[in-house]
């Protein structure tokens, strides 16, 4: 019998909400909740090709508030011809469930819905609130998504306790790794300004590569921080370097780097930024430069959140958690500035982003009782 939360699943990958396109998911929210007390509120932000749509539902008024963030948009396919099977249409396979979106993250979604509505049932008369943060902006630039719900829920004075983030977490099974923070996240464009000119006459020319060659070495050695014993070291890399004209009797002009730190908190993006335009001007460059801070780094220490998860996944697997604050960023970065305990919790992350994309089917069901325990755990009357 196949079980609800698969069902739901199905019914949101059959959406092809390619970012920022919602698809009408959040409307398929809307009716899994909103008989059960669940007050939709809907929080479009933007315009035009940067319109997004963003889902707040509410049950209850009072505090503590728990709420489950996610993200119905997901990454394009790739080329259809690639996959297995139509990305659009999940489709079983030896225990797996194909389909864009399985793990990153409409499963987590379903899962949380259908945890909810048991959740609901077994203790109409629960403490506190339930909230949904939904957007479909979470794939791409991020500027009209969970950043201007949350900014939305603050002007207001409306706060989240406890926020679980359905992001694919898990490493080898369901509840072995629970991201309860992240590292920040620092980019830069960087322009090295030289003189053009024919090759065969170096001496009226400057070469931006051979200029940015000895501070770029410099940079790549550079110890940033030791790390904690919550965050690893912070860590530069360089991920796209151009310069030339395509012809090979022609020096460059310019040259134009594009790199990333991510960052633990024994460094701030000031003292980051600081060093390297520091290195700049030591190696006398004609520089252009522009920093994007995409998310200061955060922690959710042991507490209430960490230990309901915790207790959930033990019981429910048998598994000891590990807490870890790897990976890339995600939504949690706007949130945790809040106040609000935040964890990242969902199936495994083995094949996200990538062609055939899928999730073990029982990893499904067993995120939905683990997140019904911690609904127990937290709001149980």
């Amino acid at each position: 019998m196949t079980s609800k939360t698969l069902q739901l699943t199905k019914a949101l990958i059959s959406r092809p909400s390619i970012t920022p396109d919602d698809k009408g998911c959040q409307e398929l929210l809307i009716e899994q909740l909103e008989p059960l007390g669940f007050k939709p509120e809907k929080m479009p932000f933007g315009e035009g090709d940067d319109a997004v749509d963003n889902l707040w539902l509410r049950k209850g008024t009072e505090a503590p508030l728990f709420c489950f963030a996610g993200h119905t948009d997901v990454v394009p396919t790739g080329p259809i011809e690639s996959w297995d099977s139509d990305p659009f249409k999940a489709t079983e396979r030896n225990g797996k469930l194909y389909g864009r979106g399985t793990a990153d993250m409409k499963g987590s979604i379903a899962a949380f819905t259908i945890a909810c509505q048991r959740f609901v049932t077994d203790y109409p008369d629960h403490k506190g609130s339930i909230a949904y943060l939904i957007t479909s902006d979470e794939e791409g630039p991020a500027h009209n998504g969970t950043v201007k719900v949350v900014e939305t829920l603050e002007q207001r004075n409306e706060k989240i306790d406890w926020c679980l983030v359905g992001e694919p977490s898990s490493t080898n099974k369901v509840g072995d790794v629970i991201k309860n923070g992240r590292r920040g996240s620092l980019g830069c464009s960087l322009k090295i300004i030289g003189k053009q000119g024919h090759v065969a006459y170096p001496h009226l020319t400057d070469n931006p590569i051979h200029l940015a060659a000895p501070m770029l070495a410099e940079l790549t050695a550079m110890e940033w921080d030791q790390g904690n014993d919550f965050f690893p070291p912070t860590t530069f890399q360089v991920s796209n370097i151009n310069a030339g004209t395509g012809a090979t009797n022609v020096i460059p002009g310019t040259l134009e780097m594009v790199f990333n730190f991510r960052f633990s908190t024994e460094i701030s993006p000031e003292e980051i930024k600081q060093r390297v335009e520091a290195l700049l001007e030591k190696h006398q460059l004609n520089y252009q430069i522009e920093w994007a801070l995409s998310g200061m780094p955060f922690l959710t220490a042991a507490g209430s959140l960490v230990d309901a998860a915790l207790d959930a996944i033990k019981e429910e697997t048998g598994i000891k958690s590990e807490l870890s604050t790897s990976g890339g960023t995600s939504d949690g970065r706007f949130i945790a500035p809040t106040g609000a305990q935040v964890l990242e919790l969902g199936p495994t992350n083995a094949t996200i982003h990538q062609v055939n994309e899928c999730v073990g089917i029982d990893e499904l069901d067993t995120l939905e009782k683990i997140y019904y325990r911690m609904l127990v755990k937290l709001l149980g009357a």
